[in-house]
């Protein structure tokens, strides 16, 4: 009886964001640039809102309460490394948003004279990763609904591919961040209460650790999985975090620089304080119930065995808005590099403006239904994304860090640095006692990267190109897509420093 319940509850939670994204985003859907990044005029609330929910998302509600369920306050190492990223961001990028750029293929080609290869490269490896991440938060989602409402595993994903898919269809970006902002309310009081209640059901953090050995137990869990296995996952989330295209999605749509900045350092303080709160569930599902077979099946449990009905609901709407309003945003991000950039790769020209919102919406169903497919082969959260970010998004970050902040940087470097990041990461999980020793591939393809970048870079002649002139080359291409004035793209634009 209560699967039915929750089954419905889901149910009518789905209906009710795609109603409200409809409601809210009918006077926005003019042009590509109102569906695909709001008309650059998102304010500093809605970008706050939008950047939470996103980054309390699938490996926050499912992978980290798992984590913490089998390995103790390990758990908090995702919201440590997230919170990392997301100020280093707000510090280091945030400016990117005076440049006016619609992806991150473009501002990577632009650190590199707007250099073809290098954008081409960038989109495809971008793609591949929103692909990645969506697949993950179909992944969770699904285990999530599956466990609660009782039904098969893939009818689950599905179900939740199909929820919010719709809305992010419909109402293109400007309803994905007042949707994620919706979320954000509702998943930030749904973990913080479901915090407190498993703290009471445990009898306070002095029972947390029963039955838990002392590694789970010590700092940050450290004596459980190691030293550097430990250091390694909050590396690769904060450069997850550094690289992830809806991320900088928050920047290039966001109303102003200072805008950007401070809500990304609102929201890296917020999720520092949060990051917690998944290793104290995982920790407190583990003292009631040691033997559950599979670990991320945690959040779950203590929502539907342990607390009453009307709190499982709420945890419920919780759980699934962490899912959803992070695989929104990952789609439209997947959306804006295939139709910006993907695009003009397969056809030589960038989508009349009268096209783009049409097609956007049929990349959207695309998108999605190549993520689902991913996501049917998989069943372990943190695994999956771990060693999707250190193959795919290592090489983007060392590209974008080394772009950002050394002229000397060109496009043969980047191309060595994203070929260096991809090969090394797939040497280690390839080798088992590699990947045991590094816990995951990050640190050492973010190093290799570095030095194949810098060394390449070195080897190579300087760009002729200045910044100005790459500006220009990617302004010139996109005023097809945006329809605006020369004026409006050359506005405020400076050279990003060290350009």
């Amino acid at each position: 009886m209560n699967s039915q319940i929750f089954l419905g509850t889901f149910v009518v939670y789905v209906i009710a964001m795609i109603g409200f994204g409809w409601w809210i985003s009918r006077h926005k859907r003019g042009s590509g640039d109102d569906f695909l990044l709001g008309g650059r005029s998102v304010p500093l609330f809605l970008t706050i809102g939008s950047t939470v929910a996103t980054m309390v998302g699938t490996g926050s509600s499912m992978g980290a309460v798992g984590f913490g369920y089998a390995n103790g306050w390990a758990g908090a190492l995702y919201g440590i490394g997230g919170a990392v990223g997301v100020l280093l961001l707000a510090l280091l990028f945030a400016p990117v948003r005076q440049l006016r750029f619609m992806t991150m293929s473009e501002e990577l080609a632009y650190y590199v004279g707007a250099n073809r290869l290098v954008r081409n490269l960038v989109a495809l490896l971008i793609y591949i990763a929103c692909i990645g991440w969506l697949g993950a938060h179909i992944l969770g989602g699904g285990l999530y609904l599956s466990w609660m409402a009782g039904i098969d595993l893939n009818t689950a994903r599905v179900l939740v591919a199909l929820g919010f898919g719709i809305y992010c269809v419909i109402g293109g970006y400007f309803a994905v961040v007042w949707t994620d902002t919706v979320q954000a309310i509702i998943l930030f009081a749904g973990f913080l209460l479901m915090a407190v209640l498993a703290l009471v059901e445990v009898g306070g953090f002095s029972g947390l650790t029963a039955g838990m050995n002392a590694g789970a137990a010590s700092f940050l869990g450290i004596g459980a999985i190691g030293g550097l296995p430990a250091l390694s996952l909050a590396a690769v989330i904060a450069v997850g975090v550094l690289a992830t295209p809806s991320f900088r999605q928050r920047i290039y749509s966001g109303e102003s620089v200072s805008s950007v900045r401070r809500s990304f350092v609102i929201t890296g303080v917020l999720y520092l304080g949060f990051s917690i709160i998944p290793a104290i569930i995982g920790m407190a599902t583990h003292a009631l119930n040691p033997g559950l077979e599979n670990s991320n099946y945690a959040f779950p449990f203590l929502a539907t065995e342990v607390l009453p009905l009307g709190l499982g609901l709420l945890l419920l709407v919780a759980g699934l808005s962490a899912t959803m309003s992070s695989a929104s945003s990952d789609a439209i991000a997947g959306v804006s590099t295939l139709m910006r950039d993907l695009y003009v790769l397969v056809t030589g020209r960038a989508p009349s403006a009268h096209n783009v919102v049409r097609f956007s919406r049929i990349a959207l169903v695309a998108t999605i239904g190549l993520a689902l497919a991913f996501a049917l082969t998989s069943d372990n959260v943190i695994t999956y994304i771990t060693r999707m970010i250190a193959t795919i998004m290592a090489g983007l970050f060392v590209c974008a860090l080394l772009g950002r902040f050394w002229p000397r940087y060109n496009w043969q470097g980047a191309v060595a640095t994203l070929a260096s990041a991809s090969a090394t990461s797939l040497a280690i999980i390839a080798n088992a006692d590699w990947s045991a020793y590094w816990g995951n591939p990050s640190i050492p393809a973010v190093s290799v990267a570095l030095v194949a970048g810098v060394a390449v870079s070195l080897l190579t002649p300087a760009s002729r190109v200045t910044s100005e002139q790459a500006l220009e080359m990617l302004n010139e291409e996109r005023r097809r897509m945006e329809q605006v004035p020369d004026a409006a793209l050359t506005t405020g634009q400076v050279a990003a420093p060290g350009k």
